[in-house]
């Protein structure tokens, strides 16, 4: 009995294994990443004279800072290529100008020598200004070149003083050369003001902020960032929507970015061939503060401007990203050699700048285009009222049909076996 109700238990098991299988088939990816260079990552280090503080464990920020740098150092994955930045470090004095260009490269981005590394960072000590904008600008030419992915970690304890560069509009100039390269901040025992700017540094290439407040976390943090930078990715490419759909940049399937400034319309060129289905979707975000009330609107139009199917949404506020997407199938042809259409994406969004925000760079978007063999008619319309997906409904009616039958066999074996004991 026991041998045949573990029988039972197997089949039972083999079915549900077949209908996982089924209901759940391995998907294709998305997107093959595109970086075939060692990912590159630059920890800008705030060495200013505010450093000296003991307020971390009981400890200094500069010597929280150093055991945490020692710790990354060990744990660096072999394939990253990693350099140190510093700012604040080298001079003391109270000239200003000097002041905010104090930002040097500690260790070169490149491989990674772990000793000589940790001996570089032993030597700094707390000095001087706080030149996070020049540091920046710094940083992003150190990760100059090559396709992998880049990724810059700022740790600092206060705020930029080297303003009106400001770090906020300096990350939103680095976005907007559509390099591909991610800012996160970390902000040790933070004020609130500090916050918000490390915060819109952050969002402004769409990496993180993380408040810190004990050296185990600010380990742990940087740690999980430069193996981050380790990760595949898909890196957009960058293009340049026309103001009209004539002067259009064509594009192939794939990832892509731009900036839209503020009431402006940007136009991309797809040549669909007949039998072919172009599937377009793009989000914008609000790098900065915007007014509430906002949408997004993606049309697709003729070369002659005759709209084909549009795809809008909008947005009150809650959310500093919005998208929408469309689908155009373009029907069979009988001619072989029929031409391509030419189909222009049409994209502008409704946000408007808050009072005092400038409007330049224009918002981040990211276009993503796929043009693919256009559904057969069998296979994209409802089969017997059920959907696409009536083949899985099939499986799992047959599967519990015949889970119901072993186990009604199961049941009338006990039962005999019952009356007959």
């Amino acid at each position: 009995m026991i041998i045949r109700t573990r029988l039972a238990a197997g089949v039972c098991a083999l079915l549900a294994a077949l209908t996982a299988g089924l209901a759940f088939p391995a998907g294709a990816a998305a997107g093959e990443p595109t970086g075939q260079d060692a990912p590159k990552v630059d920890l800008v280090l705030d060495v200013s004279g505010s450093m000296r503080a003991r307020d971390i464990d009981g400890q200094s920020r500069m010597a929280a800072a150093k055991q945490a740098f020692n710790e990354v150092l060990d744990a660096t994955p072999e394939e990253v290529e990693l350099g140190i930045r510093t700012l604040g470090a080298d001079y003391p004095g109270d000239d200003r100008k000097t002041g905010c260009k104090d930002t040097a490269q500690l260790y070169p981005v490149g491989p990674l020598d772990r000793t000589e590394a940790k001996t570089a960072v032993a030597t700094l000590t707390p000095t001087g200004w706080t030149p996070i904008g020049p540091a920046l600008l710094k940083a992003a030419g150190d990760l100059d070149g090559g396709d992998g992915s880049k990724r810059i970690v700022l740790i600092s304890d206060g705020e930029d003083t080297c303003a009106p560069l400001d770090p906020c509009e300096v990350a939103r100039e680095i976005a907007a050369k559509g390099i591909g390269l991610t800012i996160d901040t970390l902000g040790l025992v933070p004020t609130a003001k500090l916050s918000r700017q490390l915060s819109c540094i952050a969002e402004a290439t769409g990496g993180t902020y993380t408040s810190v407040e004990h050296q185990d976390e600010l380990t742990d943090r940087v740690n999980q960032l430069v193996d981050r930078a380790a990760d595949p990715v898909v890196t957009p490419v960058p293009t340049e929507g026309a103001d009209r759909c004539a002067g259009a940049p064509t594009l192939k399937s794939g990832l892509y970015t731009d900036r839209e400034e503020f009431g402006q319309q940007r136009f991309y060129r797809v040549d669909v061939r007949p039998g072919q289905e172009l599937r377009a979707s793009v989000s914008v975000a609000a790098d900065r503060a915007v007014n509430p009330g906002y949408g997004v609107l993606m049309r697709a139009v003729t070369s002659k401007g005759r709209e084909i199917v549009r795809g809008e949404a909008a947005g009150n506020g809650r959310t500093d990203v919005i998208s929408t997407g469309l689908r155009y199938p373009k029907a069979e042809s009988d001619d072989e050699d029929a031409p391509a259409e030419a189909v222009c994406l049409a994209v502008s969004h409704s946000f408007s700048a808050a009072s005092g925000v400038k409007a330049t760079p224009g918002l981040p978007l990211e276009l993503t285009v796929d043009v693919v063999d256009a559904p057969s008619q069998a296979g994209d319309v409802a089969a017997f009222g059920l959907g696409s997906g009536w083949w899985l409904l099939g499986v799992l009616i047959l599967t519990g049909f015949l889970a119901g039958l072993v186990w009604g066999w199961l049941s009338r074996w006990r039962v005999a076996v019952w009356r007959t004991n």
